[in-house]
């Protein structure tokens, strides 16, 4: 079953990061430029489809995973082996993802115009950002970088 949970964990996050990866390097550069920002509205509902689906399955598969190599969650914040590094990590990044979340849902979108065309391209990057290092913090799990 952890096979399973990691294979659909990773597919997840290859959805969730490679959209990412492809708004902020292919569509905000054009976006930005020709200052379309229907563009951007349509990406971001096209993407919404499958983004957020893959943003759920990466949170419950990955409690899942967390939980069956460090069934204490008491120790998931400890940050006192390998694991527990890992799990939180991967946590506070979550923590990020929702706050970023929060605020282009209720702050960004509903105003989104040419004005905060630049604060909607920072948050895009930093939201980018968060999922690579998702990825990186994962591999490493096995590859031991952290």
């Amino acid at each position: 079953m952890h096979s399973f949970f990691l294979v659909l964990h990773v597919l997840a996050a290859t959805v969730w990061t490679g959209g990412h990866l492809i708004l902020a390097i292919v569509v905000l550069p054009k976006i930005l430029k020709t200052k379309n920002i229907q563009a951007l509205t349509e990406f971001e509902e096209n993407f919404e489809k499958i983004g957020i689906p893959a943003l759920i399955i990466q949170v419950i598969t990955g409690i899942y995973l967390a939980y069956s190599l460090l069934p204490n969650v008491s120790e998931w914040f400890s940050f006192s082996n390998h694991v527990s590094t890992h799990v939180g990590i991967k946590l506070i990044l979550l923590i990020i993802t929702v706050l970023l979340a929060l605020d282009a849902r209720f702050r960004l979108i509903p105003n989104l115009s040419e004005k905060n065309s630049i604060s909607l391209a920072v948050h895009i990057f930093m939201v980018t950002l968060v999922a690579i290092l998702f990825v990186i913090t994962g591999l490493s799990f096995r590859l031991a970088i952290i």
